[in-house]
């Protein structure tokens, strides 16, 4: 992990000491993201309610510059003159920034009431990471009480895919709690 990320989340302790009980599964979460991103994966995130307006969150987070700007590459800044329209290319490289790959499940409204209405609401999440989940890729389940189905069903799938699970519950940890996740 580098200096900069560790300092960022030693502020985060500091700002919010209750999270100290949590410091090493916190370290430990990061470094699994990082090496995520490292290897060219992809967070997939998704929550109930209020968990799933943090999914989307945390994914408006990561898909643009955060703390820093995250400028784009070279790669990508030649390819954007070489391909895009020249009226547009520099506006382009100016204002986009290199996002870091996070999907978040909640916002797939025709597959969830398709999904719904012909096979199982309930499966919704884990018919998505069916889909769109890579060996590598972390999925990060949200829920307050850990006990949702629709998470717990996408966590199964999740691991069955070889993806790394991580959930974010309330303070019991639920169900989730004894899914092997972390």
């Amino acid at each position: 992990m580098k200096e900069n990320t560790k300092k960022n989340l030693d502020d985060l302790f500091l700002r919010y000491p209750a999270l100290i009980a949590c410091k090493e599964p916190i370290y430990e979460a990061a470094d699994t993201v990082i090496e995520c991103y490292n290897h060219k994966g992809k967070l997939i995130i998704a929550g109930n309610g209020g968990s799933a307006a943090d999914a989307e969150h945390i994914v408006g987070e990561l898909m643009k510059g955060f703390i820093l700007p995250r400028k784009l590459d070279e790669d990508i800044k030649n390819s954007i003159y070489t391909n895009a329209r020249k009226e547009a290319a520099d506006y382009l490289i100016e204002n986009l920034q290199m996002p870091l790959m996070a999907i978040s499940l909640v916002n797939s409204v025709a597959l969830g009431t398709a999904f719904a209405n012909d096979q199982a609401a309930d499966l919704v999440f884990a018919q998505q990471i069916l889909g769109l989940g890579d060996a590598g890729d972390v999925f990060i389940a949200i829920s307050t009480s850990g006990n949702s189905k629709n998470i717990l069903y996408a966590t199964d799938i999740a691991k069955a895919k070889g993806l790394t699970t991580m959930a974010l519950t309330g303070r019991s940890g639920g169900e989730l709690k004894n899914t092997g996740i972390f």
